[in-house]
């Protein structure tokens, strides 16, 4: 087994979720929005991207997912960035969203076992076991929450959260 147990799991999942709430403490809906002056994205650009990884999660464990079509289109991979605030979902619902998929997420983890995190699952080019594929997207967003902390302080909020 090369990928952490269903408690582990849910408790990262949960624990990053956590500090995504940290982050986006004290910041305006416009704050989210604002650009960096190089190749990026936005800080609410970023939690959409988290969430849609956290929708894949939620389809591999046949759960229903928290973003429309028109949302995963602004949010997924490889979109272009958001630079228009009418195309954004405002930055309370991104975070209510993620507690929806962090509260389902981890009910859904909870009864697997080592067997059913062993199956197969397809994701990128060929199967793999779900529960690698499910730390895979667990690391993807410690990835992001290190650009959240940038795209705080880009808001001016010159803190320190973690």
């Amino acid at each position: 087994m090369n990928y952490p147990s269903q408690q582990a799991l849910a408790e990262r999942f949960h624990f990053n979720a956590r500090l995504i709430h940290m982050q986006a403490r004290g910041l305006t809906h416009a704050e989210s929005l604002l650009q960096l002056p190089f190749r990026g994205n936005c800080f609410n650009w970023v939690v959409g991207h988290i969430l849609t990884s956290r929708d894949t999660c939620l389809r591999l464990l046949e759960q229903p997912v928290t973003l429309s079509a028109e949302q995963l289109a602004i949010y997924d991979r490889g979109s272009e960035p958001l630079t228009h605030a009418e195309q954004a979902a405002p930055l309370e619902e991104l975070l209510a969203k993620l507690d929806e998929a962090d509260r389902c997420l981890s009910a859904a983890l909870e009864p697997l076992d080592e067997a059913q995190l062993a199956r197969a699952v397809t994701f990128g080019r060929q199967p793999q076991p779900l529960g690698e594929v499910l730390a895979f997207l667990q690391w993807h967003e410690t990835y992001h929450l290190g650009q959240l902390e940038l795209l705080r302080q880009l808001a001016g909020k010159d803190d320190k959260v973690v």
